[in-house]
């Protein structure tokens, strides 16, 4: 019998990369998107597509009503750390009260496991490797909305035995992603700048790390995971092994896209500057094959990139705190 699964966030750049391998796996794919960091090009075509918002919680509850799914890929959100500080209440309402409506409707609706992104933004500042094991300590309201999700979802599987399983991904970049968001996604947004001829646009110094993690490196695992017995009611990290700093990516960019560049540095901005996390226990539970290197997944995604072009970078017309909003943000 074939297995039904919903994906929210699915016209978006990890959930499409979900979809398709769900769809590879034989499964019936049902995407909700409102399409507001997503595409309509992203969406895979053996897909069935309901254009609607979580935050809809009669859509949301009429959708599970009328598809008897098995499984909930929950990847819908708005990722933007940095922003998050000022768009408090936008925070809120999507990443935490929209994921409350899918976790209500899947405990009503009997789901076998709901599988959830949140971030390593939940970590906040803490010794690295970040591990599962060190208490969450989000420093923005986005990581906290993913840390609140995550005890949710501990409480339902309590009181209703709702399983779960739950990736702490981050720094994720690759074909699909949308370069035209200045306010996420560095390697998007740094590709976007060089094909429009701009200067690279670093916040502080340059160097913070992080550990960049292509895509194929992720999807996969996270598609999968249902599969995957000693996966329940667990949290993993997952993505890259090593770190880089800004800087660092600003010149690998710049060879995989061919381009000679010149950084221009923004004031620093509110941010944990030292983030990269410890994958053994995603390692013990779903032997990873080797990992796509910096340069490799760069590429691959310049080589996309460059077929599609630039575009243009939308402003944030809701901003609802204006007090301390970089410049370059204004």
């Amino acid at each position: 019998m074939q297995i039904t699964s919903l994906v929210t966030g699915g016209a978006g750049f990890i959930g499409s990369h979900v979809a398709r391998y769900l769809l590879a796996m034989n499964h019936k794919v049902v995407i909700l998107d409102d399409l507001s960091g997503g595409t309509t090009a992203n969406i895979p075509k053996d897909s069935l597509f309901i254009e609607g918002s979580i935050t809809n919680t009669a859509l949301v509850n009429t959708i599970f009503a009328s598809y008897n799914f098995d499984y909930v890929y929950h990847l819908g959100a708005y990722a933007a750390e940095g922003l998050s500080h000022f768009i408090r209440k936008f925070n809120y309402e999507n990443n935490l009260i929209g994921s409350i409506n899918l976790i209500n409707a899947s405990v009503n609706h009997n789901i076998k496991c709901f599988i959830f992104t949140s971030s390593i933004a939940v970590y906040g500042t803490q010794e690295l490797p970040l591990k599962e094991s060190q208490k969450p300590q989000p420093e923005d309201p986005y990581g906290i909305a993913k840390y609140a999700v995550e005890q949710d979802l501990e409480n339902a599987q309590k009181m209703f035995g709702l399983d779960y399983i739950i990736f702490r991904p981050h720094n994720v970049y690759g074909p699909h992603q949308n370069i035209g968001d200045k306010y996420r996604n560095v390697v998007g947004i740094f590709m976007n700048q060089l094909l429009k001829e701009e200067d690279l646009t670093i916040f502080g110094d340059g160097e913070q790390t992080r550990a960049f993690t292509y895509i194929d490196d992720v999807a996969p695992y996270i598609a999968s995971s249902y599969a995957f017995a000693k996966a329940k009611n667990k949290i993993f990290n997952i993505g890259s092994d090593n770190h880089h700093t800004v800087n660092e990516l600003a010149k690998e960019v710049g060879t995989a896209m061919q381009q000679e560049i010149t950084i221009h540095h923004l004031e620093q901005r509110e941010e944990v500057v030292h983030a990269y996390s410890n994958h053994s226990k995603f390692k013990a539970v779903f032997s990873p094959t080797v990992e796509i290197s910096l340069g490799e997944g760069l590429q691959k995604t310049a080589d996309w990139v460059i077929q599609h072009g630039a575009r243009e970078s939308s402003t944030f017309d809701s901003i609802e705190i204006k007090k301390n909003l970089p410049k370059s943000w204004q």
